[in-house]
């Protein structure tokens, strides 16, 4: 991952244009916003240090409780979900990496690709860390070091200097986003539906009343099987639904699905929240009131029941809950609404 694109005396952040800020964000001098990424920052909760940069689809989601807060010259790889966490200065994150809310990583630390960094994890200075879930594998070497200085030019020195905010508010509404025919079908949405700018619905697609799809979100019925949402539903930014021909997509009332997720021909039961990157396959069934852990991935015809707790790559169910979950610090709250968009 190398920022030899961007300007080292850069004055001001580079965002690029399909990138979209919802809220304040605390941006430093020379920071790189790449394609398709999404930060949204409620009460002013996500910096990001100078000469950082965050890369194509990320997701980045702060709010007070969880705040994000992103040392220098910093460098996270494409489709990373940076969900409430602090990472320090001269870091190297992997592609896909995900960092869950409570995380804290010192100053130089390494993520592999696809790292998944747990609630509340702390990872020392220095470290070189991988796997899902994360497990430490050595202390960065003299070449490491050098690899991470070669990709900024060595241009190494931390600033002085203030952040300036920026904020974002992108419209939203159900009558925002693209909406695609395919073969002569139109999606449906509902009323109090909203739908960020930046969201994209193809096909045989119906959308439950006061659901919200966030930025950057797809979701394809171009398949000869329907895609039906539910009622109160929260699909959030970046993640893709899609299905195979002759599967359909099923989605309960009052359903939760994180940033960055796959959602793919299956069947979610109410009250279910799907946590920020995972993946859930076609044919799979999962019941109401069940919690997939970040990053976990649901293989083609598994089944659960109702309230369970899944986890792991393949899932499988490690326990049970009493109660459906309550909707997670990183959802949108509908008052939060007016702060990060422009509702039409």
């Amino acid at each position: 991952m190398s920022l030899n694109h961007a300007c080292p005396d850069a004055p001001v952040p580079e965002i690029a244009n399909s990138a979209r800020l919802l809220g304040q964000v605390w941006l430093g001098v020379g920071t790189v916003l790449a394609q398709g990424l999404v930060v949204r920052a409620h009460g002013g909760a996500v910096e990001i240090g100078h000469h950082s940069a965050v890369l194509e689809n990320g997701v980045v989601v702060g709010w007070p409780t969880a705040p994000v807060r992103i040392g220098q010259r910093t460098v996270f790889g494409h489709r990373c979900q940076v969900i409430g966490a602090t990472v320090g200065n001269l870091c190297e994150i992997g592609n896909g990496a995900i960092l869950l809310p409570g995380a804290q990583l010192g100053n130089g630390v390494i993520l592999g690709e696809g790292t998944l960094i747990p609630p509340h994890t702390t990872v020392p200075a220095n470290a070189v860390v991988v796997g899902r879930p994360a497990r430490l594998l050595r202390s960065a070497t003299e070449t490491d070091r050098d690899r991470i200085a070669r990709l900024r030019d060595y241009q190494l020195e931390l600033m002085e200097h203030s952040s300036i905010p920026i904020t974002g508010h992108v419209p939203a509404g159900v009558h925002m986003g693209r909406l695609y025919s395919y073969r002569g079908t139109r999606p449906h949405l509902a009323e109090g539906v909203v739908l960020f700018d930046s969201a994209e619905i193809t096909g045989d697609v119906h959308i439950g009343r006061h659901t919200i799809i966030g930025a950057g979100v797809k979701i394809i019925g171009d398949s000869r099987g329907p895609v039906r949402i539910g009622a109160r539903v929260q699909i959030l930014e970046n993640t893709v639904l899609h299905l195979l021909p002759d599967n359909e997509l099923i989605v309960g009332d009052d359903v939760t699905i994180g940033p960055g997720c796959m959602i793919h021909g299956c069947r979610l039961g109410t009250s279910t929240v799907v946590e920020p990157a995972a993946i859930i396959c076609d044919w799979a069934e999962v019941g109401a009131g069940c919690l997939v852990r970040a990053g976990s991935c649901v293989t083609q015809r598994q089944r659960f029941g109702d309230l369970s707790i899944i986890e792991g790559m393949p899932a499988h169910a490690t326990s049970n809950l009493e109660a459906p979950p309550q909707r997670p610090g990183w959802a949108l709250a509908p008052e939060a609404l007016d702060t990060i968009c422009q509702l039409g």
